[in-house]
């Protein structure tokens, strides 16, 4: 367990019990572990804006993330750790913003360091199953940041994001080892007759008979698996799921995409379209597996994105970010606001809807105050524990404390180079209040936005606003801190993963 140092003084009591006493006292605790700590199941989409979501009045049907809703809580002001994949999951897993968060870069193989700690790694010693199902995106095979050595019992799926860009791959991994997926030989170098990427995928290659394996109904099933096996004790389900992440390969006998392959739209909104309920369908299923084990109710299951949809998707029939400016890659509303509910019957009160502003880091204590674990939270974490938000100030035993701002940074790649431009290209963005600052590149002056007044973020007023802007560049300043080494890995072969 890699954790801050601490330095207690311990005194030690000795008192004798009859042995039938010590046994009660054992069974009376272990009740209260495995029955009060709910186990907990963490879903994150990929490239899925909030506006996707009918609950957030979209267009998509999503009967299964809107009973998520309706029977727990759904945040209104909740945002990404950034607005590309991994940084995100970087701040999701460690709890550390953007300024401070370890992996900063989305070249997609940059590691985690042995050093860092990830929620995962608190949750294992608190006494829970770990299971990861889907794209790590926070280092390749082999590297210190593989999910099996930052504390994940088991992960299966991709490691590098860029292997993740492909739904029909020669392999997946399971804790370092390749999983093969041999319907999938030669999908991607022209064997399949050049259906790659094409929309529909027939399930059947007409060509050699061998049958596709698409890897999200893999990952699906296996993340299934890892709830069954541990059903008896906590466990940590987190799902990184894929779709609606670009390619847009489906397949064509996928019900979603039945239902949304002739509407008058582009080819690739439909795909989105049927992501978006392909996803909400094993939302769905993994629900019903709880109910089929008997675990619903001691079971805390929460949905989000990585962050918001692609500037297609947003510009697109769908305008699946809603009425907000910009989309993935952009600082503004568009690319960093995303949805977040979360249900667990009996302790989430139903119905509620929350515009307490939160975003990633805020996972990391809120998952360890769950599992009795927030004394194990290290200090480089920034989050906040949402707890009292979730279950109610009277349960959790204070009110909910809030942040003075949320933070955000990215800078550009230099793919030839496959190089972080951070010095040359670093962006940063401030929420406090209401409030939104954004600085498009280093010495730029800083635009401002009221987001209650202009949630689209169409009119800057920072000339209006100077004290205000000087408060918000102060922000910028004590929150970033230069990234450590934000290396890719040697590439073999020329690929980008291996």
């Amino acid at each position: 367990m890699k954790e801050r140092g601490t330095t207690t003084s311990v005194v030690v009591l000795f008192f004798f019990l009859p042995p039938i006493f010590a046994a009660l006292l054992s069974s009376d605790r272990l009740h209260s572990q495995t029955t009060a700590r709910p186990n907990i199941v963490f879903i994150v989409a990929d490239d899925m804006g909030h506006a996707d979501l009918a609950a957030y009045g979209g267009r998509i049907q999503t009967p299964h993330i809107d009973r998520l809703a309706t029977e727990g809580i759904r945040f209104t002001q909740a945002y990404a750790g950034n607005t590309v994949c991994a940084p995100s999951r970087s701040t999701l897993l460690t709890g550390s913003h953007m300024g401070r968060t370890p992996v900063r870069s989305n070249t997609g193989g940059v590691s985690l360091r042995p050093e860092d700690v990830t929620i995962a790694e608190v949750l294992k010693a608190a006494g829970y199953a770990t299971g990861g199902y889907g794209k790590w995106g926070l280092a390749e095979v082999g590297l210190p940041g593989a999910p099996e050595k930052q504390g994940f019992d088991e992960f299966f799926g991709y490691y590098h994001q860029i292997h993740a860009h492909q739904f029909y791959p020669e392999y997946l991994y399971r804790n370092g080892e390749r999983v093969n997926l041999p319907g999938n030989a030669g999908f991607y170098d022209g064997s399949f007759g050049g259906e790659r990427g094409v929309g529909a995928i027939p399930a059947i290659d007409s060509a050699t008979g061998r049958t596709r394996q698409f890897s999200h109904y893999a990952i699906v099933d296996r993340m299934k698996t890892f709830i069954r096996a541990h059903r008896d004790r906590p466990f940590f389900a987190y799902a990184p799921w894929t779709p609606p992440h670009s390619r847009y390969e489906i397949p064509a006998d996928d019900p979603a995409w039945l239902r949304y392959k002739d509407e008058p739209w582009p080819l690739n909104a439909r795909v989105h379209a049927a992501f978006v309920a392909m996803i909400d369908r094993h939302v769905g299923e993994v629900m019903s597996l709880l109910t089929e084990l008997g675990i619903d109710d001691r079971t805390i299951v929460f949905f989000a994105t990585d962050n918001g949809a692609t500037l297609e998707m947003a510009r697109g029939p769908l305008r699946s970010n809603g009425a907000l400016r910009g989309g993935k890659t952009t600082m503004y509303e568009g690319g960093l606001r995303v949805p977040l509910v979360a249900r667990w019957p009996g302790r989430i009160a139903a119905g509620q809807v929350s515009r307490h502003l939160t975003y990633f880091p805020d996972v990391f204590p809120t998952l360890a105050e769950l599992a009795g674990a927030d004394a194990r939270v290290p200090d480089a974490v920034t989050g906040i524990s949402l707890v009292p938000e979730l279950l109610g100030a009277k349960a959790a035993g204070r009110a909910q404390d809030s942040h003075r701002y949320l933070y955000w940074e990215d800078a550009d790649i230099d793919w030839k180079a496959v190089r972080y431009l951070h010095e040359d290209t670093l962006r940063q963005a401030v929420r406090a209040g209401d409030w939104k600052a954004y600085r498009p590149g280093p010495g730029k002056p800083l635009q401002l936005f009221n987001l209650a007044t202009d949630p689209g973020e169409e009119r800057d007023v920072a000339a209006a606003n100077p004290s205000i802007v000087s408060r918000l560049e102060s922000y910028l300043t004590e929150a970033h801190r230069p990234p450590p080494p934000q290396v890719e890995p040697e590439r073999i072969g020329g690929r980008q993963f291996r």
